[in-house]
């Protein structure tokens, strides 16, 4: 079998030959420290971690991936507004004024490359009028949405080795860049038909984009970004959850599955209890990154929800950086888990530069013997 393949026989409660090794990804800061502990500058860390723990790197060719752009096009203008007492003032890509450490520049907002603490003054979408302007970025005919060569592309797509995935944010996600978290709550609360409104252009952009994907290729997985819990609640109730998100994702996953794209993943920080029967009947069936701190327990949820729900992560981030005992503590719950099928093991959330260089060595090799590889 190769990456692909494991993949989808993963999460999909088949039984591949052995289990996705995705450990999980370091921030910069992260890789700063594990340079300075005997990482090899200018490496690839997943290609000298499989090397030390004795497992072959399995590397995709992506070289044939189809890229889709969901963003909004043209962005704003990212400037500097103020520079003062180590932070920068910034108008961000999405329209929004942000402030945060002069450590970092404007990439910083663009992509999450580190753990970047930001606080937000003012977002683009506070009246209808700005709505108006907004929905001009969104066109779904915009042929940058796609490669220049994408009929190239969607010819070798019909016969891939590799994972193909489509990745947009969700309705919770999206407006709330729009509007701010603050914003969106209280538009839920004392205007439900904007927010209506907005969650129905979303879906239907969405909607219109994936058709002109599906009309020439094909996807293994849907990947839905939607940061909706805290750490013991979801952000909102789920009556808002039925009212304002359920039809996105419920019109999105129908219009995968009918090409043929079994895997609706979404990923949501914080506690998922409330939200995972929500997504259920809104036909998502993987979740991630299933955070320990705030409470989850991927053991209860299989229980409760059966194979109705797969997983991806779940390995509590602390334990991996105390290692030893502690790790062997966290991670005993995933044979059960793999037994059972629909799940693939993995740091829940970006690895964070606490853990060390040989902690994360000692806890792949955990891992590659728990999925098989070793």
């Amino acid at each position: 079998m190769n990456f692909r393949e494991r993949f989808i026989a993963s999460l999909n409660f088949s039984k591949p030959d052995k289990v996705c090794f995705i450990p999980g990804g370091p921030r910069e800061s992260t890789l700063k420290r594990w340079h300075s502990e005997g990482l090899p500058e200018n490496s690839d860390y997943m290609e000298v971690l499989c090397s030390i723990i004795g497992i072959p790197h399995e590397k995709q060719d992506i070289s044939k991936y189809i890229s889709v752009s969901f963003r909004m096009n043209p962005m704003f203008e990212e400037k500097i507004l103020e520079h003062k007492q180590g932070h920068y003032i910034v108008q961000d890509w999405m329209g929004a004024i942000v402030e945060i450490s002069d450590q970092y520049d404007l990439s910083y907002l663009r992509a999450a490359k580190d753990f970047v603490t930001r606080k937000w003054y003012k977002f683009p979408v506070e009246t209808r009028k700005d709505w108006a302007e907004m929905k001009k970025r969104y066109n779904p005919d915009d042929p940058s949405r796609f490669p220049e060569n994408f009929d190239e592309l969607a010819i070798a797509n019909k016969n891939r080795t590799w994972l193909q995935s489509l990745t947009f944010a969700g309705p919770f996600w999206q407006l709330r860049e729009w509007c701010g978290f603050e914003g969106l709550c209280m538009l839920m609360a004392e205007d439900p038909e904007f927010v209506e409104e907005m969650a129905e252009f979303w879906k239907d952009f969405v909607l219109a984009v994936m058709e002109k994907f599906f009309e020439k290729a094909s996807a293994d997985h849907v990947l839905i970004s939607e940061d909706m819990a805290y750490k013991e609640k979801s952000m909102i109730s789920p009556s808002m959850v039925k009212r304002f998100l359920a039809p996105c994702w419920k019109a999105w996953s129908e219009r995968a599955r009918k090409s043929g794209c079994k895997i609706i993943e979404v990923d949501s920080d914080g506690y998922i209890g409330q939200l995972i029967p929500l997504w259920i009947e809104s036909g998502i069936n993987v979740c991630s990154p299933i955070e320990i701190a705030a409470g989850n327990n991927l053991v209860e949820y299989r229980k409760k929800f059966g194979k109705n729900m797969a997983y991806r992560g779940g390995i509590d981030k602390r334990a991996i950086a105390k290692g030893g005992k502690a790790l062997e503590e966290a991670t005993s719950f995933i044979p059960f888990l793999l037994e059972d099928g629909g799940y693939i093991p993995s740091c829940d959330h970006g690895v964070p530069p606490d853990i060390s260089w040989q902690n994360f060595i000692e806890y792949g090799r955990l891992l590659a013997k728990m999925t098989g590889w070793l």
